[in-house]
């Protein structure tokens, strides 16, 4: 398997449902030296997970970028489109939603982007307030 481009296109994003397909995913985002992202579902539930640990002491994310995350997910919860209990990183984040499969997709390619630098993904997925 190799790695995922960046940034990962959501159509691209692994879906790790159950817990053999989300080690496999975990185990290669780290072989890679990657940020690990995927989406997993249960039911008509979906949920997003991003984790930075597996791209190695190297990748750092920025505090701009923390805050922007930070905020989108905010945002997101306040809207009612993820759930209360979302983890907002720094290092570990995941939203749970009942939403499509689609915008599951569309939020987990955003946050992967974002966690290399890229916020223009997560504008147009999550706009900010003005």
């Amino acid at each position: 398997m190799q790695a995922l481009p960046v940034p990962c296109p959501a159509h691209l994003v692994p879906v790790a449902s159950g817990t053999n397909a989300f080690h496999k995913a975990y185990r290669q985002a780290m072989a890679h030296k990657a940020v690990f992202v995927a989406i997993e579902s249960e039911g008509p539930r979906w949920t997003v997970k991003a984790d930075t640990l597996t791209a190695g002491p190297g990748h750092v994310v920025d505090n701009e970028v923390n805050e922007a995350l930070r905020n989108a997910i905010t945002r997101l919860v306040d809207n009612h489109e993820v759930d209360i209990d979302a983890y907002r990183g720094p290092i570990y984040f995941m939203m749970r939603t009942t939403s499509s499969e689609e915008r599951v997709r569309e939020l987990a390619a955003a946050l992967h982007a974002a966690l290399y630098g890229d916020l223009d993904p997560l504008d147009r997925a999550v706009p900010p307030t003005p």
